[in-house]
């Protein structure tokens, strides 16, 4: 008997391989493209595309151009390079020119999938760095698609832009508009909707996502009308476009700085001299200085981003919030986004047994509040310290110190944003949230202090499933928190609503609206605070008065 089981299993598996679910050849207005299928269980297999070009080569300071195409079947079995871009250390450059590519994960059950909704990842990178594909560590890509496409039954799409000097440098006219990295990633996005039902997708509901810089571009992305009726609903991750990071104020100044270092004029043949300037040389013109301190704090050095072109973007962004009244949207933060930057501009702040000095604080506060004069300073360090004692201790000085930070770079203006999608929308469902998992590099002998929250990028990893890829990294609980996660995220792709759709959560997830400014906190923590609590979660309302702390 157990014989014929055995032959009868044996003869079910190998039937499902040879029969596995593949989409094959696909043909795209490019031309016919073939990735490659695997298996992932019984009778569940996916096609993964790498490569695919949304668009030609770029020109220099140019919007990207549409593919020729190809002739034959193109293997997009492997990543591209990246767009040319520094290193992390910003000693020399790596990437491409050739870099507008995008790659796909459509997951399939008993049958070839149809009308899945749609997943289009935008990375960070603070404008000046990153890839389609994210980092790497013995070929397991922090991008990869799998674990989102396969857990949330969405197709999931990753793709490049120029970033840097070749992607954001702008003279503030038009001779170099500006905003090329915007074009590139609104000319894929076009690209997913035209051609994204051949790959099994429902062009009409496309999600867009991002982290960081890719967050701030996700909301370039809803605000700019050239993308009107090609997005149903947006993610912005610990960025938008209201970030004071996020427009340059002064393109000009940064474009003539780039220019005397390439040896450029600096007058009306700037322009002419710079398109014709080594690619490689023009990048390395724009590296960031991580030279920073309180007085000069590192997010003033992003001076490469967006621009008000009168084009992409028509107006300032706070303006432009009528044309995402109809795109449902979710906004939030890590509660210590601000570490990583503060952490660099106050080094003392992640030395335990090292006092930080409160003049440093107010240095920084100094920095931040600048536009204010001494009387913004002066409201802006009594609402901070209000709930010290006379003597505070050393941890509650850093703690405030990377509180101000998480606060100026990342989380009022994210409120801000929420409260003018909420008041903008017609259709559209606005959602807040709050991702406090502690850091996985806090404690005692680790390189962060031990009452370290989240720090910035750290909600990746579980976005991406990083925990269920390689188990023997991550603990239950981590587990726990990627589940959650990718079950919020892709229920949002399917339904508009985190709370419903094929995935079930460990909490409801209330709607920020206009008189109702509520959010969401995700941790590991959620489920068991659920059962403590009878399945009735109590959600607290925020405001960004309270958020200011």
């Amino acid at each position: 008997m157990m014989l014929k089981v055995g032959v009868l299993v044996a003869v079910a598996v190998f039937l499902e391989t040879v029969s596995g679910t593949s989409l094959g050849v696909v043909y795209t207005e490019g031309g016919m493209v073939q990735g490659e299928n695997i298996r992932l269980g019984f009778r569940r297999h996916m096609d993964i595309f790498k490569g695919i070009p949304f668009a030609d080569i770029p020109g220099r300071f140019e919007k990207p151009k549409r593919h020729p195409g190809w002739d034959g079947v193109l293997k997009a079995t492997e990543y591209r390079k990246r767009c040319l871009q520094v290193n992390l250390i910003m000693t020399d450059t790596r990437g491409s020119e050739d870099c507008l590519y995008l790659n796909i994960w459509v997951p399939h059950g008993r049958s070839v999938s149809t009308g899945l909704p749609v997943m289009v990842w935008i990375y960070g990178g603070g404008f000046l760095a990153g890839g389609s594909m994210g980092a790497n560590f013995l070929d397991n890509y922090l991008y990869s698609g799998q674990e989102i496409a396969d857990r949330g039954n969405v197709i999931v799409v990753t793709l490049g832009y120029r970033v840097g000097t070749l992607g954001f440098l702008s003279t503030g006219d038009s001779s170099l508009p500006g905003n090329y990295g915007l074009w590139d990633q609104h000319t894929a996005i076009a690209w997913v909707h035209r051609n994204i039902r051949s790959f099994g997708g429902d062009p009409d509901n496309i999600t867009i996502f991002g982290e960081s810089a890719g967050g701030a571009s996700v909301s370039f992305q809803t605000l700019t009308p050239h993308n009107r009726g090609l997005i149903k609903r947006a993610i912005s991750q610990s960025g938008v476009a209201l970030c004071p990071w996020g427009v340059i104020k002064n393109p000009r100044r940064i474009a003539e700085e780039v220019a005397l270092k390439v040896n450029c004029p600096t007058d009306d043949k700037m322009a002419a001299c710079l398109k014709m300037t080594d690619p490689v040389l023009l990048t390395m013109a724009g590296t960031l200085s991580l030279s920073s301190s309180p007085d000069n704090p590192l997010v003033n050095n992003l001076v490469l981003s967006a621009v008000i072109d009168g084009d992409f973007l028509p107006d300032e962004p706070t303006n432009l919030f009528h044309n995402a009244a109809d795109i449902d949207y979710i906004a939030g933060v890590n509660d210590m986004d601000g570490h990583i930057f503060t952490g660099l501009d106050i080094p003392s702040i992640n030395a335990p047994l090292v006092d930080t000095p409160i003049e440093d604080m107010k240095r920084l506060l100094a920095s931040y509040t600048k536009d204010k004069g001494k009387a913004g300073l002066d409201n802006a360090y009594s609402t901070y310290t209000s709930s010290w004692e006379s003597n505070p201790s050393k941890e509650t000085v850093k703690r405030t110190i990377v509180d101000i930070g998480t606060d100026y770079i990342f989380l009022v203006p994210t409120q801000a944003a929420l409260y003018l999608h909420a008041a903008n929308a017609t259709t559209a469902r606005t959602y807040s949230y709050l991702f406090s998992q502690p850091n996985r590099m806090g404690g005692i002998g680790r390189p962060y202090p031990s009452w370290m929250g989240a720090d910035h990028a750290d909600d990746l990893q579980y976005v991406f499933g990083k925990p269920f890829t390689t188990p023997l990294a991550y603990w239950p609980r981590h587990r726990d928190v990627s589940r959650y996660m990718i079950a919020y995220w892709t229920n949002f792709a399917k339904t508009g609503d985190p709370n419903k759709g094929d995935l079930s959560v460990p909490a409801t997830w209330p709607k920020f609206t206009n008189t109702g400014h509520q959010f969401l906190e995700i941790n590991s923590k959620m489920d068991k605070r659920e059962r403590k609590r009878g399945g009735k979660k109590q959600v607290p309302c925020i405001s960004s008065v309270h958020l200011m702390r």
